[in-house]
C-alpha cells in the first residue's frame, strides 16, 4: 500500500472517545459483491437493477424481485468478510474496550459487517436477511436458503418483501435520528468505501464537519467529499483501515 497515514490521523483515532464510521458499496465490493453500478452477468444480464428495486417493480412483478433479491441474497452468504470489515470490527473492539463508544453506520444491505464481527450495526438501507411482508408489515427473518415460492407467501395472504430501503421509500426515522444524534457528538468520524452522493446519508458528514471535529475519507477514488474531509486517505479499505489500525496499536 503507497499511501501514507498522517501520524495526525492516527493520533485523533487513537484518542477518540466517540468514533462514527459510515460505509458504502466499496467496502463490500472488495468482497466480490456486485453493486449497483455494475453490469450483471448470466440471466439477469438484461435487467437494470435499478428497476427492480422500487415498490412499483415488486407490486408489478413480485416473482421476478423476489427472485432477484434472493440471488442476491444468496451471493452474500457465500461471500466472507475482507480485512476492510474485520478491521471496523477491530475497531470498535478497541474503541469500547477504552471505555469509548463507537458507532457503525452502513449503507450496505449484506450483513458482512456482522459476520466479521461488528456489533450494534446501524444499516441505513435496511438488510436482505430482515424480510416482512408487504401487506401486513410482519417480519419474516427465520427465511429458507433459498426461499421455496416466489413470491413467498405471508400468513395475511400477501407476499413477503426483502427489508431493504427502495427508490422512493424514505429511510427509517430512527435509524436517521440514531446516526444523526451520533455524528453530533462524535470525535472523528470515517467515511468508508462511499461514493458521498446518495443523499440524506451523505449529508451526515457535515454535521461533523461544522463542529470542527476531525473527519477521515478511505476511498480508493476521488469523490464529492474529498476536498471537504481532514485527511483522505486515497486506497481500497482492506488495505488501508488495517494498515490504520494496526498503527493505533492495541
Amino acid at each position: 500500500m503507497n499511501t501514507e497515514i498522517p501520524e495526525a490521523c492516527i493520533q485523533a483515532i487513537a484518542n477518540a472517545r466517540h468514533i462514527v464510521v459510515l460505509t458504502g458499496a466499496g467496502v463490500s465490493a472488495e468482497s466480490g459483491i456486485l453493486t449497483f453500478r455494475d453490469a450483471l452477468e448470466g440471466l439477469w444480464a438484461k435487467y437494470d437493477p435499478r428497476e427492480l428495486a422500487t415498490p412499483e417493480a415488486f407490486e408489478r412483478d413480485p416473482e421476478l424481485v423476489s427472485r432477484w433479491y434472493d440471488m442476491r441474497r444468496l451471493m452474500c452468504r457465500d461471500t466472507s468478510p475482507n480485512p476492510g470489515h474485520g478491521a471496523i470490527a477491530d475497531l470498535q473492539r478497541r474503541t469500547e474496550r477504552s471505555g469509548g463508544t463507537f458507532t457503525l453506520l452502513t449503507q450496505n444491505i449484506d450483513g458482512l459487517h456482522q459476520r466479521a464481527g461488528a456489533s450494534d450495526v446501524i444499516e441505513l438501507h435496511g438488510s436482505l436477511w430482515k424480510w416482512r411482508c408487504a401487506s401486513c408489515y410482519t417480519p419474516a427473518t427465520d427465511l429458507p436458503e433459498p426461499l421455496a415460492e416466489f413470491p413467498s407467501p405471508c400468513a395475511c395472504g400477501g407476499f413477503l418483501r426483502p427489508g431493504v430501503v427502495w427508490f422512493g421509500e424514505a429511510l427509517s426515522h430512527d435509524d436517521l435520528t440514531a446516526a444523526a444524534a451520533a455524528c453530533d457528538a462524535c470525535d472523528v468520524f470515517l467515511s468508508v468505501g462511499t461514493s458521498g452522493v446518495v443523499y440524506p446519508v451523505a449529508g451526515l458528514i457535515d454535521l461533523v464537519s461544522v463542529r470542527g471535529a476531525p473527519t477521515i475519507e478511505v476511498n480508493p477514488d476521488v469523490t464529492p467529499q474529498s476536498g471537504q474531509v481532514t485527511w483522505s486517505l486515497r486506497g481500497p479499505a482492506g488495505e488501508v483501515l488495517p494498515a490504520l489500525v494496526d498503527s493505533i496499536g492495541a
